[in-house]
């Protein structure tokens, strides 16, 4: 799907050109708007690209270049239904999308599922990462894993329940933010997920959290986690929404321990989408963050 063929009210919100590049999977969508410093933002589940849109457009013309891709499965990306959707393979797509991309050096913002997926990439070639912005996310194990979501983990029943009644995807619009989204942008996140055959890498997700020591992906996320010392010398940013429900405090205070250095900015009116609820307050500084 093309940026182009987007609904109109979709395109006045996400106003970018896109861009694509080809995975062992299929087409992964990115977009690369402005000139300057490289910075990634790495979306999680079950958002896409759409979530980093008020950032670019805040620092595009403060001369930035923002970089977003749309993980494979997710946003206007190709939704292969057979590939394996592990942790492991969506860092590689990172990896290679920014070799592709000849990148020597990049500042990093993850969300979610981003802060796993892009923390892979940066203790993998620590070398090339200048900046990190942490928002209401993990790249270690958790204490638990809220009812909500477990539900969704259960064989045949999640993957029912996520794919073809949409629970995932359409309670988030509701249930990741203290302030209401507004129609259009609820829309927005709801877009690229309109049917069960859509909805394959937010379902896939669910599946790949490694609560479990024997989990395929238990042992990628220990490696991640046992790989962030490497990142101690990059100024870090931490801004957290204190009303999150699944990426609660405990997180936010594990990155603390981590990272101890780390700026950090507290919302606890904000929840899990914190650039939906603190935008106003986040995005200037973010900027300061980066231009410091």
């Amino acid at each position: 799907m093309k940026t182009g063929e987007l609904p109109e009210t979709l395109r006045a919100l996400y106003p970018f050109a896109s861009h694509r590049c080809t995975q062992p999977g299929g087409r992964q969508h990115y977009l690369d708007e402005g000139s300057g410093e490289a910075v990634i933002m790495v979306h999680g589940n079950p958002t896409w690209s759409f979530y980093y849109r008020e950032v670019i457009k805040y620092l595009q013309p403060r001369g930035y270049r923002c970089l977003v891709p749309d993980h494979l499965g997710c946003g206007l990306s190709d939704k292969p239904q057979n590939w394996p959707y592990r942790l492991a393979d969506h860092i590689e797509n990172l990896e290679r999308w920014v070799d592709e991309l000849g990148l020597e050096r990049f500042h990093l913002i993850v969300h979610d599922w981003g802060g796993a997926i892009g923390m892979g990439l940066a203790t993998r070639q620590p070398q090339r990462v200048g900046k990190i912005v942490v928002l209401n996310t993990a790249a270690f194990r958790g204490p638990n894993i809220p009812w909500r979501i477990a539900l969704c983990r259960f064989p045949y029943l999640g993957g029912w329940l996520v794919r073809r009644l949409n629970a995932f995807a359409g309670p988030a619009t509701f249930m990741t933010t203290t302030k209401p989204l507004s129609p259009e942008v609820k829309n927005g996140y709801l877009w690229p997920y309109r049917n069960g055959r859509d909805r394959i890498a937010i379902a896939r997700f669910v599946q790949d959290i490694p609560m479990e020591r024997d989990h395929p992906s238990a042992a990628t996320l220990d490696t991640i986690d046992q790989g962030l010392s490497q990142l101690k010398t990059c100024p870090m940013l931490i801004a957290w929404g204190g009303r999150d429900w699944c990426f609660h405090d405990w997180y936010f205070k594990e990155w603390q321990k981590r990272f101890p250095r780390a700026q950090t900015l507290h919302y606890p009116d904000a929840g899990h989408y914190v650039l939906e609820d603190a935008r106003s307050e986040l995005l200037p500084e973010l900027l300061n963050f980066l231009t410091r």
